[in-house]
């Protein structure tokens, strides 16, 4: 009993964080359960992949209904999100588990100088205002009315580098169906500094699609028995509550406060999962 109310309380947090930031959860859901509970990394990746499609069930409805996520940009970049998804599901069987545990080390470093690097606030802005990085056209980009791009823009903003920005999701595809973290940890930062979304818009747009990107790999999983009900079932429902309460406050949470307690959160993590990895301790 004790087992499965911290399974959820951890699904409640990793689900919390994951529709706050559009990361689906699984960059906190896989050490916890890897490193926390001692569950095989594969096993790891698989539950949280089945979270990261409860985090987005439980926050899309609300991004939508609140006009954040821009919907046909992220329908747009899902295309090749899917097909990276489905790539890097059939391969992640035939990696050795401690090169994935590096891997997700490497990732949660990236994310964390991603999220470090952003400009604070300016002096006396609102605290929960988005202050996104101002991403200019390159002279040869320039939007031109009625193209595919223009119509992709969303209410107060453009969006830039589309072919750059499709790419960049094939390969969260990828990293999604390997590392289970449903591919928000690579189309956040893409959208907001490549594509020049502000964050809002970017966090809400990956939290609206990772669920079909997260379908589209963990199926493979489920096909290869890497579920266990019993661990799965309590971080679901954490996950799912986690996200709707998190989705619902999100306008009143200063996005700076966010942004450094999840800075430090991936670096711990990440070198705990190096060490795993350097050691031979990942189970297998």
């Amino acid at each position: 009993m004790a087992l499965t109310i911290l399974l959820a309380v951890g699904g409640f947090g990793a689900g919390a964080f994951g529709a706050l930031l559009g990361l689906g959860g699984g960059v906190l859901l896989v050490p916890m359960l890897a490193l926390g509970f001692g569950l095989p990394f594969r096993e790891a990746v698989a539950i949280s992949l089945l979270a990261v499609i409860a985090t987005s069930s439980a926050s899309a409805a609300v991004y939508l209904q609140r006009g954040v996520a821009n919907l046909r940009l992220g329908l747009a970049l899902e295309v090749l999100t899917v097909i990276g998804a489905v790539i890097g599901g059939l391969v992640a069987f035939a990696l050795d588990e401690r090169l994935l545990a590096a891997a997700f080390a490497v990732m949660l470093l990236y994310v964390a100088l991603t999220m470090a690097r952003r400009r604070p606030a300016a002096a006396g802005a609102p605290a929960s205002a988005d202050t996104s990085l101002e991403i200019a056209p390159a002279p040869d980009e320039a939007v031109v009315p009625g193209s595919m791009t223009a119509s992709l823009a969303g209410p107060d903003y453009q969006v830039h580098r589309l072919p750059l920005g499709l790419a960049l999701s094939g390969l969260a595809g990828v990293v999604s169906a390997l590392l289970g973290v449903g591919g928000g940890i690579v189309k956040v930062p893409a959208m907001h500094l490549v594509m020049g979304l502000p964050l809002r818009a970017a966090t809400a747009t990956s939290n609206v699609t990772i669920g079909v990107t997260a379908s589209a790999s963990a199926v493979l999983y489920i096909m290869r028995d890497a579920v266990d009900p019993l661990v799965a079932a309590p971080v679901l429902v954490g996950t799912f509550i986690g996200a709707t309460t998190a989705a619902r406050v999100a306008p009143r949470i200063p996005l700076a406060a966010i942004r450094w307690l999840f800075v430090v959160v991936l670096v711990v993590v990440a070198i705990q999962m190096a060490a795993r990895a350097l050691g031979g301790g990942v189970a297998s």
